[in-house]
């Protein structure tokens, strides 16, 4: 599957989660796409953007590790069905949206919670920023690349 319709099922989700450990789900399942995302690119993606590309895999990959996030759904993991990134710059652009909605979210969740959930949403806004970053900075070598500038 695309990566900008995994990416958008995720949006939707945590803008419909309440709950806590449904926040904290969605918010897990953001940073999975980060990381899926990022691997896809260091990958496969334009040679000017695999290193970038790599610290977003591996952002991405640390927040995932930094949340206890309750049983998955049904649908399990969606980072597990990305296929193809058809629109890099798209997607790229949805990713930076949402790994912002998720920080706002877990901001929501820290702000009432126990201490140790309270670190956990710490260290993955942390993550989330870090991954903004990469996403940032992989947007900018692509349009230096599509304008065709020097790296």
């Amino acid at each position: 599957m695309d990566a900008v319709r995994l990416i958008a099922a995720t949006r939707y989700a945590l803008a419909h989660s309440r709950a806590v450990p449904d926040i904290v789900a969605e918010a897990w399942q953001a940073q999975a796409l980060a990381e899926a995302v990022g691997s896809h690119l260091a990958i496969s993606g334009p040679p000017e953007v695999r290193t970038e590309a790599l610290g977003l895999s591996e952002a991405g990959g640390r927040a995932c590790g930094s949340l206890h996030h309750p049983a998955l759904r049904a649908d399990g993991v969606r980072a597990a069905q990305l296929s193809m990134i058809e629109d890099p710059r798209c997607a790229l652009l949805d990713l930076g949206e949402l790994l912002g909605e998720t920080g706002v979210a877990l901001v929501g969740v820290a702000v009432s919670a126990e201490e140790a959930l309270y670190w956990q949403c710490v260290e993955a806004l942390d993550a989330a920023d870090e991954s903004g970053d990469r996403v940032a900075g992989i947007l900018r070598k692509l349009a230096l690349r599509e304008r065709g500038g020097v790296l």
